[in-house]
């Protein structure tokens, strides 16, 4: 059995569940289940009291660069992405042209204490 990825069962999960887009036009969903994933990147706090927060945090981060790969319809992204809420538009050349370099991962000294 084929195993999708994250961000393309949550774009099938919500394609399905909207009825005028139908489960063919799952693509159309990839920025909004980006969205999601990137609103729960932070845990809360029972989260935390159940595991490491930097493994979730880098398993969301991972999930979220696999997009590209998932994102190849025209009319799901601007030809060089966009952040992770969607409302800034990245061309192709834009930090240092990779992609998933706009993807910022925390490390513990940035952290506020």
């Amino acid at each position: 059995m084929e195993q999708r990825i994250l961000l393309e069962r949550l774009a099938r999960h919500l394609a399905a569940g909207n009825p005028d887009l139908g489960p063919d036009r799952w693509q159309e969903q990839v920025e909004t289940a980006a969205g999601l994933l990137a609103i729960i990147k932070d845990p809360d706090d029972a989260m935390r009291q159940a595991g490491d927060e930097r493994v979730w945090q880098a398993m969301i981060d991972a999930a979220l660069r696999q997009r590209w790969a998932v994102a190849s319809a025209p009319s799901v992204e601007p030809p060089g992405g966009t952040d992770e809420e969607g409302d800034i538009p990245l061309t192709p050349d834009t930090v240092s042209g990779n992609r998933a370099e706009w993807v910022h991962l925390h490390q513990a000294q940035e952290k506020p204490k």
